[in-house]
């Protein structure tokens, strides 16, 4: 049995023997190529080179795959040493190696002459050995290397605080600015605009000071629905819930043989729920589908009481937010009286003097407006419509039917031709057109100019020196101007200002006078200096003037409060005549014509000019009539107040 085993045994051993010789042959370090020799062929050392490179790569994948780092065996295989020293210089020369991975054949390029040239030089000037030569003929022609190379690396931020660096240079050399044209020059350059933005980005930079707004995440989903049309088939049922008669206050119109949404009343149901927009095509209501007739539609809706469901297509228009307009009206308004209207119901019914806000102006013949007090929106006639409704004027076929005389007897056949004259100017006051004047809410603030209005004989006068009398020191007026002589027992500058004629024409040319007129042969008018005089003394100016005037002072420059003074009925104006003449007060007694003129030209003035008046006081008594006055002049200090915009703005 021993004898037996012999024979196997001995065959192992030598198996194991070949096994750990061929193991020694694999992890040995092949044989270093050796250098041709100076003198030896280019062709010779090409060859050399490449044996070296690919003894280089062979020591790369046995060795140093295997191990953490290289040891001494490795730069005893490169070098032939196993010194220490060696040791350390192989292994930072590996950790190069592998970082740029110079010695893959995959990567490394074929060498240029140029290099090659660098590198016989280096080789025969400083000695240098085969290996460092490889190396770095690797790292110059290595991409990665050329990379780093390349990239371009901000510096960073000396200081983040050159503003102050800059204020303390100004203020060290502020001294020499006097005798040194180099400081001068130096400070101009520090206090340019354009350098100071430049520091001051610079260093909002350096210390990172700003902040990049998140992108909206649904950003591109908005412009893509934006840029989207809409489908025909997007179809919304709306449901709204009122009750039997009540107004939806919404208008419709015809379209391509549709009902569209024509406007929407601020303020009423619909815009309340804000369910349906200007634009939308009511297709069916409560399942019925609609005509193209927009009573029938309005009569549906109307009656329609409890969950009314609306079949809509809709138009995907953005509304745009409505302007704050405010406006006082100049003109009485009733929508039952009005067959222009597109709907009665929907309507806004206001008086002369109201303030309104207007909502919506898209619509070129009828806005929508609130009255400020509150309520709900309504259509009231535009500008433009009003405009033309008041300015209409029949054609000639139609002023030859009609029995009366138009614009005081002309007929059709015979045509007035008129030009503009200021000697005119209060016939055209009278045919004046003002619909709607847009004004703003002020706080309580003092008027410069108080101003009574009225007709000749109504009592301004009475009134006017009451209240200056009342409180001298808050109160003032002018003194008017004359050509006329001065009486002996007159003083220049009391009753009157005197001048002569021809300094009072010349004034009147240069338009310096408020108003004018000439009696008896002299020149009588007031000055417009006098009212800033009197206003520059702290005073009120409390003026009764011609109403013709009011365009002159109706400005932000006087800021005035106008009063009407308004006569009473015939019968009140002619007891108040009579009670006069009894205590004392007048000495003439007004006869019937002059009494009945008095209360028809309070009227003209009225129509003509009442657009202009901020309050209305009927003088049926002087003293209730003074106490109305003072009242309201008291309020101005303590109440808000709505003035012509062009006073604001």
């Amino acid at each position: 049995m021993a004898s037996c085993l012999r024979p196997w045994t001995a065959m192992l051993a030598l198996i194991l023997c070949v096994l750990v010789c061929l193991g020694t042959f694999v992890d040995a370090a092949p044989p270093k190529p050796e250098h041709p020799g100076d003198d030896a062929p280019a062709e010779d050392v090409a060859k050399y080179y490449t044996a070296l490179r690919h003894y280089i790569n062979l020591i790369t994948r046995q060795r140093y795959g295997k191990r953490s780092k290289p040891d001494s065996l490795t730069a005893e295989l490169l070098f032939g040493d196993n010194s220490e020293t060696n040791a350390r210089s192989s292994q930072a020369l590996w950790v190069k190696l592998k970082d740029f991975q110079l010695w893959s054949d995959s990567e490394m390029p074929v060498a240029s002459a140029r290099s090659d040239s660098a590198m016989d030089t280096l080789s025969d000037t400083l000695g240098a050995n085969d290996l460092d030569l490889i190396f770095l003929k690797g790292i110059m022609e290595s991409p990665t290397a050329h990379e780093k190379l390349e990239e371009k690396k901000l510096e960073a931020a000396v200081r983040e605080n050159n503003l102050e660096l800059v204020q303390e240079i100004l203020q060290d050399i502020s001294p020499l600015l006097e005798r040194n044209t180099s400081a001068r020059e130096l400070a101009h350059i520090l206090k340019e605009p354009h350098f100071q933005s430049l520091l001051e980005t610079h260093d909002s930079v350096a210390s990172k000071s700003f902040e990049t707004p998140p992108a909206s995440p649904c950003a591109f989903m908005d412009a893509a629905l934006n840029n989207q049309p809409a489908s025909p088939d997007a179809v919304r049922m709306v449901g709204i819930r009122k009750v039997a008669g009540e107004h939806l206050g919404v208008t419709f119109r015809v379209e391509s043989s549709e009902l569209v949404i024509a406007r929407i009343l601020h303020g009423g149901m619909v815009d309340q729920q804000a369910l349906l927009h200007v634009g939308d095509i009511i297709k069916e209501v409560n399942g019925k589908e609609v005509s193209d007739d927009p009573k029938v539609l309005q009569e549906m809706l109307k009656e329609a009481s409890g969950s009314v469901v609306l079949k809509v297509l809709p138009s995907y228009q953005e509304p745009h937010p409505p302007r704050q307009v405010f406006v006082k009206c100049h003109f009485d308004y009733d929508p039952a009286l009005d067959n222009l209207i597109p709907c009665k119901e929907a309507g806004l019914k206001f008086n002369s003097g109201d303030i309104l806000q207007i909502v919506n102006q898209e619509d070129p013949n009828w806005w929508q407006a609130c009255h400020v007090e509150g309520g709900s929106a309504g259509l009231i006639p535009s500008q433009l419509l009003e405009e033309k409704r008041k300015a209409f004027v029949k054609r000639d076929f139609e002023l030859a039917a009609t029995a009366g005389a138009l614009c005081g007897g002309i007929s059709g056949k015979k045509r007035k031709k008129m030009m503009y004259l200021t000697t005119k100017n209060a016939e055209f006051d009278r045919h004046e057109l003002l619909i709607y004047e847009e004004v703003a809410k002020m706080p309580p603030f003092q008027r410069k100019t108080v101003v009574l209005i009225g007709a000749q004989g109504v009592g301004r006068r009475s009134v006017k020196n009451k209240l200056l009398v009342s409180n001298p020191g808050r109160y003032g007026t002018t003194v008017p101007y004359t050509s006329r002589r001065v009486k002996d027992d007159e003083t220049d500058g009391q009753m009157y200002l005197f001048a002569s004629r021809s300094a009072m024409e010349q004034d009147i040319k240069s338009g310096r006078y408020l108003e004018h007129g000439e009696y008896d042969g002299n020149l009588y008018g007031t000055k417009i200096d006098s009212i800033h005089e009197v206003i520059e003394a702290g005073k009120i100016c409390t003026l009764d003037v011609n109403p013709q005037a009011l365009k002159v002072l109706r400005t932000s420059e006087f800021l005035p409060y106008v009063v009407f003074i308004q006569a009473p009925d015939f019968e009140v104006l002619r007891a108040m005549n009579k009670a006069a003449i009894k205590a004392g007060v007048v000495t003439k007694q007004l006869t019937e014509a002059e009494l009945k003129g008095t209360v028809d030209e309070s009227g003209r003035v009225q129509r003509a000019y009442g657009h202009y008046f901020d309050l209305t006081i009927v003088n049926d008594n002087l003293e209730s009539s003074f106490r109305s006055l003072q009242g309201a002049l008291e309020r101005l200090s303590t109440e808000p107040q709505w003035v012509p915009v062009s006073w604001v703005f």
